[in-house]
């Protein structure tokens, strides 16, 4: 046995997962496919209670100087500006940041690797099996068969660890796909009234735009007629955000990347001692921001378990784990990213502006948006996953 725990994949959630045992002196190894940390078009909101639970480590205040600090997010119509905007402010008594931050993903992963030995990652290296047996578990990476008491499964939708444990991904794959894309256009010069998040319908269909310090993310969908390799071209890019802003100057893609989206829940989040978190656990829309952030949650929530049980205590702790968490991801996480999805993938103009006017209505009231905004900021959640025993 090399080390106590053995985690597949080095994104936000097995990073986190790693740097916290790390810190009450567990025995970790990490094991990544990818040569580096991508810095892709991936996660980057950041909620009040991920920030809350990393501030005291300091790595909050470098995510803050890497990103955008957001306030308030809306939800709009696009030929009338008519919106309905959303305070975070309301939440200061609940958290001790209460905005959203938009920074990569990725500016996380470098904070944790900073705060890791070098040694404890190793990238390049694939882990092509995964079992256990009654004395523990192993991978199989690197051409050897590494040991460990526990092997946690950050690897993502294809998670081989997932396939070890014979455990399934319950759900279902949107029809549609999404283009995202980024920007250095000035969007709102050309959109008056914007705010950090924004969540638009406009007579073709829906769009999003999510502004970081230094470019302007949009999500546009493919044309019915589309494949997605048009799709992503640059000139269909640009033509969709030339329909949003016909005024604009010459529109340039700095990055871009097409995904189906998936809302599907893993029917046990551990086997023995072959455990899940984050994307391997479950995957949802990315609107509203919550995949990134219920995986650091449930970082948080098994690595507290897991170092007491391996401290000795008892393992019937792990079983708490998928019991906090996995209803929190069923009823909370996907749940709140399907109805984001439903809402503005709404076509009809009157279904649209009864939305439109029961958001204003939440919004105009200020214990209806507090409520609301504890949901959306995952810190209903968080409470709920607390109570459970």
């Amino acid at each position: 046995m090399n080390s106590s725990v053995i985690i597949v994949g080095a994104g936000p959630v097995g990073l986190t997962m790693a740097w916290l045992l790390h810190g009450q002196g567990v025995p970790v190894k990490v094991f990544e496919s990818e040569p580096a940390v991508p810095d892709q078009l991936r996660a980057s909101t950041f909620h009040p209670p991920t920030l809350d639970m990393l501030d005291a480590s300091g790595i909050s205040a470098e995510l803050i100087g890497a990103g955008r600090i957001t306030p308030t997010w809306q939800i709009r119509q696009h030929e009338n500006g008519n919106s309905a905007e959303f305070d975070l402010g309301v939440l200061k008594a609940d958290t001790a940041h209460p905005y959203r931050l938009q920074c990569r993903q990725a500016r996380l992963c470098d904070a944790l690797l900073r705060r890791l030995p070098a040694e404890m990652v190793e990238f390049s290296t694939e882990v092509q099996a995964v079992g256990q047996d009654d004395t523990g578990a192993w991978v199989e990476a690197g051409g050897e068969r590494q040991g460990a008491a526990y092997v946690i499964g950050c690897d993502g939708a294809r998670s081989i660890v997932r396939g070890a444990m014979g455990v399934h991904l319950e759900g279902q794959t949107y029809p549609e796909s999404t283009v995202l894309a980024t920007s250095r256009l000035p969007f709102e010069e050309h959109i008056p009234g914007l705010s950090g998040v924004n969540y638009i319908w406009f007579a073709q269909g829906t769009y999003s735009l999510l502004r970081l310090p230094d470019v302007w993310r949009i999500s546009l969908h493919p044309a019915e007629d589309e494949t997605p390799e048009d799709a992503l071209t640059d000139a269909s890019i640009r033509q969709k955000t030339r329909a949003i802003v016909p005024h604009a100057p010459e529109i340039e893609v700095v990055e871009k990347r097409i995904y189906r989206v998936h809302q599907r829940i893993a029917d046990r989040y551990l086997k023995g001692r072959l455990l899940l978190a984050g994307d391997a656990a479950h995957l949802n829309s990315p609107k509203g921001g919550m995949g990134m952030n219920g995986g650091i949650h449930d970082a948080f929530n098994l690595a507290e378990k897991l170092v007491q049980v391996l401290n000795g205590g008892d393992a019937g702790l792990l079983d708490k784990y998928e019991r906090q968490r996995r209803p929190i991801a069923a009823e909370e996480i996907l749940a709140q990213a399907d109805t984001n999805r439903k809402r503005m993938n709404t076509i009809d103009p009157e279904k649209r502006r009864a939305h439109l006017q029961e958001l204003k209505s939440i919004a105009a009231d200020p214990d209806r948006t507090r409520n609301f905004l504890l949901r959306s900021s995952m810190i209903a959640g968080l409470r709920r996953a607390a109570e459970i025993q």
